[in-house]
C-alpha cells in the first residue's frame, strides 16, 4: 500500500489549495479514504471523509462548508479542496486508509495560512 500526496505550501488566508493523494497496492474502490492533518504542537484529528461504499462524506465541524473531499476511483486518487483558509488550518495533512487492519499515512505535505 503507498499514498503519495502533492499540493501544500503557502497560502494567505482566505485562500484555497488543494491536495491529491494517488493510492496504488489495493483495490482502492473498496476502501474508505480520510484526511488528517496535525497542527503544531497538537495532536492528528480528522478533517474529512469519503466512504468507499456510496462515496457519503463526512466533515470536522471547523472545515465545513469550506473542505471538500472528492475520489476518482478510475484514477485511484482522492483530493481535498480547500476554501476560505484560516491561520488555524495551518497543519501536516496526511491522507489515510485502513486496509487488512492497518492503517496508512501519506508522506504529509504542509499547509501554512498566513499573511
Amino acid at each position: 500500500v503507498q499514498l503519495v500526496e502533492s499540493g501544500g505550501g503557502l497560502v494567505q488566508p482566505g485562500g484555497s489549495l488543494r491536495l491529491s493523494c494517488a493510492a496504488s497496492g489495493f483495490t482502492f474502490s473498496s476502501y474508505t479514504v480520510s484526511w488528517y492533518r496535525q497542527p503544531p504542537g497538537k495532536e492528528r484529528e480528522v478533517v474529512v471523509t469519503i466512504l468507499s461504499a456510496d462515496g457519503s462524506k463526512n466533515s470536522a465541524d471547523a472545515v465545513k462548508g469550506r473542505f471538500t473531499i472528492s475520489r476518482d476511483n478510475a484514477k485511484n486518487t482522492v483530493s481535498i479542496k480547500m476554501n476560505s483558509l484560516k491561520p488555524e488550518d495551518t497543519a501536516v495533512y496526511y491522507c489515510s486508509v485502513r486496509v487488512w487492519g492497518r492503517e496508512y499515512w501519506g508522506q504529509g505535505p504542509q499547509v501554512t495560512v498566513s499573511s
